[in-house]
């Protein structure tokens, strides 16, 4: 991590440059400024729901290097709300002010081989995997991990775009040539028991600092529902946090980051690392309504180098995600109690697109019985 990097200290009134313009970067905008710091966003896309919510906003190409460099002399630093950044980009405004999480982070992250090996390497355990740049090597790896396994591109990939379940029997050269890329990977199909998030903060001086663990529920391979507590043991929910914090130092992290796991059926219970989120994550919504300080603040915490906060949840939190044409549903939902609704002020309702989200927030029951 470069030295300025280290060195920021925001006061209030000081401004975060937030590249990105759709709901995260929304939230970290109004995060922000409940601290009493401005933000000013960055996006191509005219209709960014983030320029609502602030009062300075640059709408513009991410290789247009003039808009760039007037973005990162208004600012004092700079974060971003999702991890396709490019690498041009990154390196033109790391250049002038401080990019947090450091710009080294995303060339793990963007790519899944480079993300699955770093994992690897820090002895975590993943889905078995291969690397794919032909049919051949598919048909190799196929022979390696056996069916079903999913093969992904190795970059660009979210919400179930750019994968495809490989079956046995299935035609192969139509699932490459389906993919449309020569970078891909090969992972093992995990019949796993649940699918649980961490998202943990990491200070400059390497204080590390977890939510509770997130059970997550897709549907159509977009996240529906997070859970907070996770139903799982408490060791198991140790452990979840325990491989979070080593990625986070391994990375020496600056900010929020989400690491998705499987946890597998069994007594013995196991977990394998699916991905890693350089971000403020979905499955961490619950936390805007259901805890003491939002992933979203903890994220403008640390890159303001100011101290975390501990989390205290406020009890069993549910967080269900308003997708396409569940918009219209808003109005039920501001009839229940113990509900909160956020809507991200976008425009059409196209299907998979996510409009918003609701938590609610009842009670703390006891603790899993699976301890």
């Amino acid at each position: 991590m470069t030295s300025s990097s280290r060195q920021v200290k925001l006061k209030p009134g000081d401004t975060i440059g937030i590249l990105g313009g759709g709901q995260l970067g929304r939230m970290l905008a109004l995060a922000a400024a409940r601290l009493g710091l401005r933000a000013q966003v960055f996006s191509p896309d005219p209709d960014s729901p983030a320029f609502d919510v602030v009062q300075s906003a640059t709408c513009a190409e991410y290789a247009d290097v003039e808009a760039l460099e007037l973005f990162a002399t208004d600012v004092d630093v700079i974060t971003y709300e999702f991890e396709n950044v490019p690498a041009a980009t990154a390196m033109i405004l790391a250049a002038r002010r401080p990019v947090l999480p450091d710009t080294k982070v995303l060339e793990t992250t963007q790519d899944r081989l480079a993300e699955k090996n770093f994992v690897t390497r820090l002895g975590i355990a993943t889905a078995r995997y291969a690397d794919v740049a032909s049919v051949q090597d598919l048909k190799a790896a196929l022979a390696e991990i056996g069916t079903p396994a999913v093969l992904k591109t190795r970059r660009f990939g979210y919400d179930g775009k750019g994968q495809a379940i490989i079956r046995e029997g299935d035609d192969l050269e139509a699932a490459w040539a389906d993919l449309g890329t020569k970078s891909a990977i090969l992972e093992a199909f995990v019949p796993f028991e649940k699918e649980i998030s961490v998202i943990a903060a990491r200070s400059a001086d390497g204080h590390v600092v977890c939510f509770d663990v997130t059970e997550n529920e897709h549907s159509d391979h977009i996240l529906k529902y997070s859970h907070a507590p996770a139903r799982i043991p408490e060791a198991l929910a140790a452990e979840a946090r325990g491989i979070a914090t080593r990625i986070a130092e391994a990375l020496d992290y600056v900010g929020v980051l989400a690491v998705e796991m499987f946890a597998l059926p069994g007594t013995g219970a196991a977990l394998l690392v699916n991905e890693i989120a350089p971000r403020v994550h979905n499955s961490g919504h619950w936390t805007l309504d259901g805890a003491s300080v939002s992933q979203f603040e903890q994220h403008i915490r640390a890159i303001a180098g100011w101290p975390l906060a501990n989390p205290v949840r406020h009890g069993d939190v549910t967080m269900t995600n308003l997708i396409g044409d569940e918009i219209a549903s808003y109005e039920q939902w501001l009839t229940v109690p113990g509900a909160t609704v956020h809507l991200y002020g976008k425009g059409a309702a196209r299907p998979g697109r996510k409009m918003g989200h609701v938590t609610e927030v009842k009670p703390t029951t006891p603790g899993p019985s699976g301890d």
